[in-house]
């Protein structure tokens, strides 16, 4: 039971860590953007939608050799016994 409760926190550990760096993008760039579409009084829902998703997907690519770094391990030692 011990070792179940562990993997499943390790499991939720490495799956903020994995979508920690999405979400930060996104905020940001929402947060930007809103400061400006209220600043200029533009409304416009495109503006707010397509610099975050450009935001995240660049973080996407530049992060994913790191994010499935860290997937791969958490299937190693969820699959594979300790030696």
């Amino acid at each position: 039971m011990t070792e179940w409760c562990d993997l499943v926190r390790h499991a939720l550990w490495t799956l903020l860590l994995v979508a920690a760096p999405l979400l930060a993008a996104g905020v940001v760039v929402a947060v930007v953007v809103g400061i400006a579409q209220a600043a200029t009084g533009i409304q416009e829902p495109l503006l707010a939608l397509a610099p975050r998703l450009l935001a995240m997907a660049a973080v996407l690519l530049v992060g994913l050799p790191w994010m499935a770094e860290r997937l791969v391990e958490l299937l190693v030692h969820s699959v594979l016994p300790p030696p």
